[in-house]
């Protein structure tokens, strides 16, 4: 295969032909492309990682698509919403732990009740800590207002992963509703932008009916909306899920894996200075996942700091990793295994992504804006 990308100069693009030939690469091909997505890492965000406590707030959710374990119609699932002083007590842990960053995450509820919520939480949270925590919200499709209000409160990005970029795939794995509309998604990823938030989105990799036509779109697609973060992995299925029938047409978990890994590898050549996660469905598939991950060209990981009382009914896919650890455990074997993967985790710094700090001086033409900031947290330490 010809190289499509120069080894002396940054990539700017390629074509979905010039992709689709990476996604098959095996042997000598391939370890180019990892090397090449591991010096350009190296290059734009160096050996870097940034840890985000995920707190799984609710696993309540509006939404019935096809692939998700808390899908509204699984009556399997026993429902919770944590409460405030729960999650106010996560934050603190991961002042605690040096973590300077916080996800919530949970399902898609677009209520007015709902927003308020979270608009409550975000004070609260911001309030306990001295406005420490550089705070991610992952909560679904919302109207303008709510994020916009969201935003004054105190998030900083947000993470709204469109899952496929083909339309058609789209609606192969979503019911056909209005609850479930691919404009809604896009335009909601539009409005996340428009407020000023760092906006993360991502994809599912080997799923039923997916070609690697579909994941070179996808790639395409978030150099076109000009994505600040992503979040990807490997499919993982659910048996309580109408997706599952299909999984005679799932490829080996292996293989998955390895397509996920050329994924990280591709978008950090095509975009070289966004954050990457190393997600946790690549450790459901791989025990070292999410090392090969970091290797790959990813700087992000997300530890589970969601009380263990919870983390078994947040089953989005079957063979969730570290659903019985403690927030502790997790953080000493996280530090071990970013050092294994030769990163290192970089505590206390909120990791804003580099391609938004980028983009923001290009648009004011001011140099301090958008830097990352490193954070004391001896308010939160002391509370």
């Amino acid at each position: 295969m010809e190289n499509p990308f120069d080894n002396n100069t940054l990539p700017d693009g390629g074509s979905k032909e010039e992709i689709v030939g990476w996604l098959r690469a095996r042997g000598e091909e391939r370890a180019w492309l990892f090397a090449q997505a591991a010096r350009i890492k190296r290059e734009h965000v160096g050996n870097s990682v940034y840890l985000r406590g995920l707190v799984e707030y609710s696993n309540r959710c509006a939404k019935n698509c096809y692939y998700c374990g808390i899908r509204r119609s699984n009556p399997r699932v026993r429902r919770y919403t944590m409460t405030d002083a729960e999650v106010i007590e996560a934050a603190r842990y991961a002042c605690r732990a040096g973590y300077a960053s916080l996800v919530i995450q949970g399902g898609e509820l677009s209520s007015t009740r709902r927003a308020r919520e979270i608009t409550r939480l975000l004070e609260k949270i911001g309030a306990a800590t001295g406005n420490s925590l550089g705070i991610t919200l992952s909560l679904g499709e919302q109207p303008r207002e709510t994020l916009r209000a969201w935003k004054e409160a105190g998030a900083r990005r947000y993470l709204l992963r469109v899952e496929t970029s083909n339309p058609a795939l789209y609606a192969k794995i979503h019911p056909n509703d209005a609850r479930h509309d691919f404009q809604k998604r896009l335009d909601t990823l539009r409005h996340l932008r428009e407020l000023g938030y760092q906006v993360g989105t991502g994809c599912m990799i080997g799923l039923p009916f997916q070609t690697l036509d579909d994941l070179a779109g996808d790639l395409l697609f978030f150099k076109e909306i000009d994505a600040d973060m992503v979040g990807m992995g490997p499919y993982v299925e659910h048996e309580e899920t109408p997706l599952y029938r299909h999984r005679e047409l799932l490829l080996p978990p292996a293989t998955r894996l390895d397509l996920a890994l050329k994924m990280i590898a591709i978008l950090r050549v095509l975009m070289p200075d966004i954050n990457i996660v190393a997600t946790t469905a690549m450790q459901a598939l791989d025990k070292i996942g999410r090392e090969k991950a970091l290797k790959a060209g990813a700087n992000i990981i997300m530890p589970n700091i969601t009380p263990v009382k919870y983390r078994a009914d947040y089953l989005l896919y079957e063979n969730k990793p570290c659903i019985d650890e403690e927030a502790e455990q997790c953080k000493e074997c996280l530090d071990m295994r970013v050092r294994l993967a030769g990163d290192e985790i970089r505590y206390g710094e909120w990791g804003d992504s580099r391609h938004f700090a980028r983009r923001t001086v290009e648009k004011t033409g001011d140099e301090h804006a958008g830097n990352d900031q490193k954070h004391l947290i001896l308010h939160a330490l002391n509370t």
